[in-house]
């Protein structure tokens, strides 16, 4: 039996511990705590470790799904988390002052790992801010020199959120498909 492990990232409040809520197959565990700085304006609570689930696939395979905290401050379990992961799914929140500088941040700040393997990005909040749009993301990502998809989400929605890994996997490696 093949264990696989993805990463899920982006900043505060973009739904990653939601995302991976809707995925899991077992209840998934949460390392969050109550929000003390700046974080506190968006939500009540923030990951500070981790979150962890696991997705089943075909054939018994497994995906454990690791979520990263958000906050810069705690960049170190990025590294840390990374280890073994096949890939990375970024999640950006639309009503963010400035996803495209969010989207460049955590691009850059997983540069080497995804060079190692790959991303796939999942734009969240587009139902509460429909700019920039989905087309607007694929123009930045080009000027970047990158050929990522890029996904509206509504990391709640477990369809949703199977699309996003789906469509990671499949850059990985074409043969490998989900198990509905």
């Amino acid at each position: 039996m093949s264990q696989y492990k993805i990463i899920f990232t982006g900043p505060v409040g973009a739904g990653k511990t939601t995302a991976i809520e809707s995925i899991s197959d077992v209840p998934p565990i949460k390392t969050d705590a109550t929000a003390s700085d700046m974080t506190k304006t968006r939500k009540a609570a923030t990951t500070v470790a981790m979150d962890y689930g696991i997705m089943n696939l075909a054939g018994g395979e497994k995906i454990h799904l690791y979520g990263t905290p958000g906050q810069e401050r705690f960049d170190f379990m990025w590294d840390i988390l990374t280890i073994g992961g096949i890939g990375l799914i970024l999640l950006l929140d639309n009503t963010r002052a400035d996803p495209f500088q969010d989207m460049k941040f955590f691009l850059e700040s997983f540069s080497k790992f995804i060079e190692d393997t790959d991303v796939a990005i999942g734009v969240t909040q587009m139902d509460l801010s429909n700019k920039p749009t989905i087309e607007e993301y694929h123009i930045q990502l080009q000027g970047m020199g990158l050929k990522t998809p890029v996904f509206a989400v509504d990391a709640r929605v477990k369809n949703d959120v199977s699309l996003l890994v789906q469509a990671l996997l499949y850059s990985l490696d074409p043969g490998l498909e989900e198990d509905e």
